[in-house]
């Protein structure tokens, strides 16, 4: 009798053990009460919809199977974000707790790990599972000692945007080619007959010619400029103005800004894109969303156009070389369990699958080996965004062809940016006030020898 109930206590101990076993995910987890992990990222505009969707489907599959739950607890622009992490870091007053997983450029991420604020993602993935990244892509992200803090999730480059139905038209009545865009002091040459061609379509008005070309950040054409030409724009943390190169980087923008062939402007590009004031711009791959289907002109006339996406330029003589960057995501150091619950999100959000529709809809690249193969080349027939599709296609021969460039990491770094763009812009701006005001007496080419006089000597001094 003894041996009978002692038989149905073990039994009945198995099947409860055996419960709470099936109860649990192979990680440990119980599905149902799951660990739940807040995420704060930059995915906001355009990019919301398709974050929100794969969110809720991590929740809804691999999710609910292991017991992870991601909660998005903060949507900010990414200088927003970096305020709002770097007080939390600092335990600013009033700054907000730090989520599990969050979006962050290296810049923010590196304030982050000097604190100890973050994990080392890497212990999460196997050798194996790692190699199945771009390996440039990893190597951006390890910022101290060869941690891995920011793993990559989407990265960008800079390519060249071109309004094909105004630049067609250009095309047929000047002989200027696409093949004339693939170097930098061809889009110049093409942007001084674009300003003649315009200009001469209004014979009673002189000097009326309109812009063709803006690089959407003059700070990045510098470093990138430099690398191509086989030089660093960055030494010791400072502009090095000595350099050859950074002649031809002057020559790319001072003359042509102040003949009013390339644009001076505080904005965006994709703002003078929208009216029609530029043709021709190279910025960032995750710009793509910001290129409309129509143009609306000065005198308020639309036009449907199309546009061409294209590697980005080279310097002649230069090598292939654009900009890598983007932000990944970072796990903040807890407990085991939530960085083990982080891993499986990053690996869910990274396999080709997941990646590739996160970017076909929001400009970004993939980051595996995977995703930039086959799988990308048979994925690009099924998006519906034509320029996404475009970017998509240039940004396989770019990875084929193309080394790239991380810029440093040091604290005063987008402090020097802001100000070489505004002292180049402002000395830009105050060159062309005077050309204009002289070209009323004298001739362009009179006129912009007195103006210039001096000027990149001043400067690089």
């Amino acid at each position: 009798m003894i041996k009978k109930h002692i038989m149905v206590f073990i039994f009945l101990v198995f099947v409860i053990f055996s419960f709470f076993i099936g109860c649990q995910s192979d990680n440990g987890f119980r599905p149902k009460n799951p660990v739940t992990l807040t995420l704060w990222h930059n995915y906001g505009g355009q990019m919301k919809n398709t974050m929100d969707e794969m969110v809720d489907q991590f929740n809804d599959t691999i999710g609910a199977e292991k017991g992870v739950i991601l909660s998005v607890t903060s949507i900010s622009g990414s200088a927003t974000l970096h305020e709002k992490l770097t007080m939390a870091a600092n335990g600013d007053p009033g700054a907000p707790q730090l989520p599990d997983i969050t979006t962050a450029y290296p810049k923010t991420a590196l304030i982050l790990a000097e604190k100890g604020l973050l994990a080392d993602i890497q212990e999460q993935f196997t050798a194996k599972e790692l190699s199945a990244y771009v390996p440039r892509f990893l190597e951006e992200g390890r910022l101290t000692e060869g941690k891995l803090y920011v793993f990559p999730t989407a990265k960008s480059t800079e390519v060249l945007f071109v309004n094909t139905t105004i630049f067609n038209r250009f095309v047929q009545a000047t002989g200027v080619s696409f093949e004339d865009l693939k170097t930098f002091e061809g889009i110049i040459k093409a942007a001084s007959k674009y300003y003649e061609w315009t200009d001469n379509q209004t014979p009673n008005i002189n000097n009326d010619g309109k812009t063709f070309f803006m690089p959407d950040s003059l700070f990045n054409l510098a470093q990138v400029g430099y690398k191509q030409l086989g030089d660093n724009f960055l030494k010791d943390s400072k502009p090095d103005f000595s350099s050859p190169a950074f002649s031809k980087v002057w020559d790319c923008f001072y003359e042509p800004a102040v003949r009013g062939q390339v644009a001076i402007f505080d904005g965006y590009a994709a703002d003078l894109a929208k009216t029609g004031d530029i043709i021709c711009t190279t910025g960032s791959t995750a710009g793509v969303l910001f290129f409309p289907p129509t143009v609306t002109y000065s005198d308020n006339t639309t036009e449907p156009v199309e546009y061409a996406i294209l590697p980005y330029p080279t310097f002649l003589g230069g090598k292939k070389i654009a900009l890598q960057r983007g932000s990944g995501m970072c796990v903040i150091k807890s407990t085991n369990e939530k960085e083990y619950a982080a891993g499986i999100f990053l690996k869910w959000f990274t396999e080709p699958s997941q990646n590739l529709r996160f970017v076909s809809s929001t400009g970004y690249l993939p980051v595996t080996k995977e995703a930039f193969g086959n799988v990308m080349a048979k994925e690009i027939e099924n998006i519906s965004n034509i320029n996404i599709k475009k970017l998509l296609n240039t940004a396989i021969e770019m990875h084929e062809e193309y080394d790239f460039y991380i810029p440093p990491l040091f604290e005063d770094f987008d402090k020097l940016g802001k100000e070489y763009e505004n002292k180049m812009k402002k000395i830009a701006s105050e060159s062309r006030e005077e050309y204009l005001k002289l070209l009323s007496d004298v001739d362009t080419n009179t006129a912009f020898e007195k103006v210039s006089k001096g000027v990149f000597e001043e400067f690089t001094r």
